[in-house]
């Protein structure tokens, strides 16, 4: 058995220049790599691990049994691929820069909003407008509550709650997604006027769901949850190793997505951080976040106020994690995340802009190297 193949970005540098050019622009993001581990796995356990830079990683890769060439060369290649634009109606979303989504919660029972945009509308507008105004790129409306023991939700009922709310962000020129994993609320909130699927099913809790998606020809985000084909997006969580096992999990969603139809610049990949983890396997794949750029796609992610913030900050409560959630937000950006989902736009998006800054200066600073 040949096993599989896992190039994971290890090191890192403010420029290329740092390394006299012996670095990668990771994902066409403003984050720059120098150095890797080519991991080999069988049967669950890693078997061996070669270290390597650019100019050494034909020779990494030459050590891996030849089945996996292939695979390795498209992982090695996708590290290096830049991302175009997301197209969103009117709207044009660049990826060589991190985004900021917003995140419009429309349920009784969200853990964070606890029904405030459901039961006024007014609010819910005067919330997405003062998000847009803020800075961000999309606002991400959801009906249907996802926490753990959450009861599921009619789709007739997750409609009707997300349609106002959707045509609402719409008529504003706002870019807007759709958080549900039910076919017939993807084609309603299309029809309303969203751009963009937000599945945290990865398409596998609705059979008609990818099919939905294809016809629209719509981006769609792919997000990792254990529980994703049942009721229970928590439930089944069994990691032999988080890390590779949720790489393995969004590789298969992905592949069935374009067996689907999808486009491949069509597909976003969100490893679900806070769905069916625990607080040490959530903080692995926060720190393995780079490794994911190896599947090809644009990356985002979705840590704010998650539970994991209360369990390392003395149990605070969901409306005192601010500073977790900004910090949880620039591991992503150092990562090279495409785009981050967060409840604080405003906040995130002066990190961002000061991160941002910090990434451009280092580019013209050749202080520290000789005349």
């Amino acid at each position: 058995m040949s096993g599989q193949v896992y190039i994971r970005p290890i090191g890192f540098v403010p420029g290329p220049q740092s390394e006299h050019g012996n670095a990668i622009r990771l994902a066409g993001t403003m984050v720059y790599a120098s150095r890797f581990a080519v991991i080999l796995r069988r049967d669950g356990e890693v078997v061996e691990r070669w270290l390597a830079a650019p100019d050494t990683m034909a020779e990494a890769l030459g050590r891996l049994p030849e089945e996996l060439g292939a695979e390795a060369e498209a992982q090695w290649a996708n590290l290096t691929l830049a991302h175009p634009p997301l197209q969103l109606g009117a709207r044009t979303v660049p990826l060589d820069q991190p985004q900021v989504m917003g995140i419009l919660n429309v349920t009784p029972d969200s853990f964070s909003d606890g029904g405030r945009f459901l039961d006024d509308a007014e609010a819910g507008r005067d919330h997405a407008a003062a998000m847009v105004e803020a800075g961000a790129a999309i606002i991400d409306v959801g009906g249907e509550s996802t926490r753990p023991g959450a009861k599921p939700l009619w789709e007739g009922d997750e409609i009707n709650r997300v349609v106002p709310a959707i045509e609402a962000c719409a008529g504003m020129g706002a870019a807007v997604s759709v958080d549900t994993r039910k076919a017939a609320v993807m084609e309603a909130a299309l029809e309303a006027g969203a751009h963009l699927v937000n599945d945290v099913s990865g398409l596998a809790h609705d059979p008609r769901s990818a099919e939905v998606v294809a016809r629209a020809g719509c981006p769609v985000v792919l997000m990792h949850a254990p529980g994703a084909a049942g009721e229970d997006l928590h439930a089944g969580a069994d990691y032999a190793s988080v890390v590779f096992d949720v790489f393995d999990a969004l590789r298969a969603r992905r592949d069935a997505a374009l067996e689907a139809g999808i486009a491949a610049q069509h597909i976003l990949l969100d490893p679900g951080i806070g769905f069916g983890k625990s607080l040490a396997e959530n903080l692995a794949l926060m720190n393995a976040l780079p490794l994911f750029h190896a599947l090809g796609h644009p990356l985002l992610l979705g840590a704010s106020r998650k539970r994991m913030i209360g369990a390392l900050s003395k149990e605070a409560p969901v409306e005192q994690r601010l500073g977790g959630s900004v910090a949880l937000a620039l591991e992503g950006l150092r990562a090279g995340m495409q785009m981050v989902r967060v409840h604080d736009v405003a906040e995130t998006v002066q990190a961002r802009n000061v991160w941002r800054g910090l990434r451009d200066a280092a580019l013209t600073d050749f202080a520290d190297l000789p005349a």
